[in-house]
């Protein structure tokens, strides 16, 4: 004889369950709204700002409309890659769309949400050269030599970009995140966000001068330069960053005017000017490739292809104008 909990118990058994979102109905938007959160909770802030911006693009593009994993065709990929196209967005960002989105529809497939149809196998997911300008080393002087004193915006977006060059070109995002813990016994030691590995530049002089210069105005911040301030909450430093990034891009541009330059200076071009000082000194590339933290010793060759090509168009340009 069953007691009152068995009978409950098989009662329970026999009801239906609650329905739940399985697996298999998470929309693309939904799933790729889901690596967003997991990138930004692992402090991937700048992943998860590109993911963002793809899938808002590609919502756009959808008009709203969300799609199964399922439904994202190669004929969707191409229509994409069209839209983008007619709207004037360049190769490498076309390309850069395209790369995040396979990514999430890679992973849709890994979790079983679709079968792998290659999608994107008609789509361009490649990089094309781009020429990418350094600075030499007499503008680097020039640079420093400038009469700042009135300016005080102007002299900082100067240091950062010294400070970048100064450092083996360390790239703008991990300037402004430097903490103060990264320097220790003359040396900082900091984690690239683009790749994670960890990479170490002693302090020479013109680095501490510049530490020194800034260190009142950080006193009360966790960080060695002034450009993010005390907030520490995500969402905010990001969109901080992205702002400091365009005012010193924007200071950067007008420092180009007052030195009466032939191509603006950018947060890129103090990396490249290391490595092509670097390369004019003789250095090895294997050296040069690790003291950027390259991945690969083919990505520092790419930078110094970008600069050749571009002494060659000048001097070209040269010979013409004596002919």
């Amino acid at each position: 004889m069953k007691t009152m909990n068995q009978h409950s118990v098989t009662a329970a058994n026999r009801r239906p369950a609650p329905r739940a979102l399985t697996p298999k109905c998470t929309s693309f938007f939904t799933f790729m709204e889901a690596q967003i959160a997991s990138l930004q909770s692992r402090q991937r802030y700048k992943t998860a700002s590109g993911y963002a911006c793809a899938l808002r693009s590609f919502r756009l593009f959808r008009d709203g409309r969300d799609l199964l994993p399922a439904e994202l065709t190669h004929v969707q990929a191409a229509a994409y890659e069209s839209w983008l196209r007619q709207r004037g967005v360049s190769l490498n960002s076309t390309s850069f769309y395209m790369r995040i989105l396979r990514a999430v529809y890679n992973r849709t497939v890994a979790c079983g949400l679709t079968p792998q149809r290659y999608p994107f196998r008609e789509v361009y997911t490649g990089i094309c050269r781009t020429r990418k300008r350094a600075a030499d080393h007499r503008t680097i002087a020039r640079l420093r030599q400038l009469d700042l004193l009135d300016t005080p915006s102007l002299a900082l977006a100067r240091d950062l970009f010294l400070f970048s060059f100064y450092t083996r070109g360390m790239s703008f995002i991990d300037v402004a995140f430097l903490r103060k813990e990264a320097l220790h016994d003359g040396i900082i030691t900091y984690r690239r966000h683009k790749t994670g590995q960890i990479l170490s530049v002693r302090c020479e002089a013109h680095i501490l001068h510049i530490l020194e210069r800034y260190a009142p105005q950080v006193a009360h911040s966790p960080y060695l330069l002034p450009v993010l301030g005390e907030c520490d909450r995500p969402h905010t430093l990001m969109k901080r960053y992205d702002k400091q990034l365009r005012l010193y891009n924007r200071s950067l541009s007008i420092l180009s005017a007052r030195l009466a330059l032939p191509h603006p200076l950018t947060s890129y071009t103090a990396r490249h000017t290391w490595a092509t000082v670097a390369k004019q000194l003789q250095i090895p590339i294997s050296v040069i490739s690790e003291g950027m933290g390259h991945t690969s010793e083919l990505t520092t060759r790419i930078y110094l292809d970008s600069f050749e090509q571009s002494v060659l168009d000048d001097a070209n340009r040269l010979i013409i104008s004596r002919c």
